[in-house]
């Protein structure tokens, strides 16, 4: 009986696939992070999220691993070279919480149209304020705009279907894949810097993606852009996003993510009032975590029926 240990919270049907397939299940995603070295040598597999860092000590200890499983789709946080090197095999739910992270994405583009966050922030701390507010939040409609999508997978795609719904336009760059049957496709990522009101990123962290985003990148924007990232931190230079933010070139910042997290209290983007961010909860949704916890408890299953 192939026994796993599950660190990271997942949905409780999860557990009862699992148990169903004949894994003895330790439910463990109260157990603090550190320990996990102690008794990763007991599992045969283990199913993580993003908290669960599987590299370094964690990995080194884990004498008997044969399967990893990932709830989500970033593998960011498992050393892939060890994994390969050892024979472990890596699995995830690439399209799980595609339409949960496309739904944030989404509210990104209305908050930062109708400033719905500043006017919230505003009234609550001073009521007196609302009359005047109404004047000062003269906003605009998204009907008419042009979304750019730098990263047209399934998240990107998802998104530019509900946006254009909603009366936009949806052109999109990707070195990967040049043709999409709903986003008009560019042949390179500055046309798409050149034309967007609103640019919306959706692409791993890799050495070639990191800082990939910064002042040379945001001088070929419209002046007033809004930028979303509901990807990785990494990708953007933070430094030169508040730059841009201060000269009006770049309208708003609306992340879920940040290079380092939780930010650091000095980070000058927590400060600005045209940064919209959310903690990192893009896949963070009732559904999606269903589906991402229940497809990576069946892949762990196909995984070990693979061996």
């Amino acid at each position: 009986m192939p026994k796993i240990i599950l660190s990271d919270k997942l949905n409780e049907k999860a557990v009862e696939v699992l148990k169903d397939a004949g894994f003895e299940v330790n439910v463990a995603w109260d157990l603090p992070k550190e320990e996990l070295p102690h008794i990763i040598a007991d599992y045969d597999a283990i199913i993580v999220r993003s908290a669960t860092k599987v590299r370094g000590l964690l990995l080194e200890k884990a004498v008997n691993l044969k399967v990893i499983g990932r709830a989500g789709v970033g593998l960011d946080n498992i050393d892939l070279e060890t994994t390969m090197q050892r024979g472990i095999k890596v699995v995830n739910t690439p399209a799980a919480t595609t339409n949960s992270v496309a739904e944030l994405a989404l509210t990104m583009v209305l908050a930062s149209t109708r400033d719905v966050v500043k006017g919230t922030c505003e009234i609550k701390g001073n009521p007196e304020s609302y009359k005047t507010m109404k004047k000062e939040l003269f906003s605009r409609e998204i009907d008419g705009k042009t979304l750019g999508l730098i990263g047209t997978g399934r998240i990107g795609t998802s998104l530019a279907v509900k946006c254009k719904a909603l009366g936009m336009g949806a052109i999109g760059y990707d070195k990967f894949a040049p043709e999409n049957p709903v986003i008009d496709m560019k042949g390179s990522m500055e046309e798409i810097l050149k034309n967007a009101d609103y640019i919306s990123l959706h692409l791993p962290l890799t050495s070639e993606t990191k800082h990939m985003i910064g002042k040379d990148q945001f001088a070929l924007m419209k002046p007033g852009t809004v930028l979303i990232n509901c990807a990785r931190g990494g990708i953007v230079n933070e430094e030169e996003a508040f730059e841009a933010l201060q000269s009006g070139q770049l309208g708003h910042y609306c992340t879920d993510v940040f290079e380092k997290e939780p930010p650091a209290a000095d980070n000058p983007l927590l400060k600005h009032e045209h940064v919209i961010i959310s903690p990192h909860i893009g896949a963070q949704t009732a559904e999606g975590n269903m589906r991402a916890s229940v497809q990576a408890a069946e892949r762990v299953i196909e995984a070990f029926k693979e061996l």
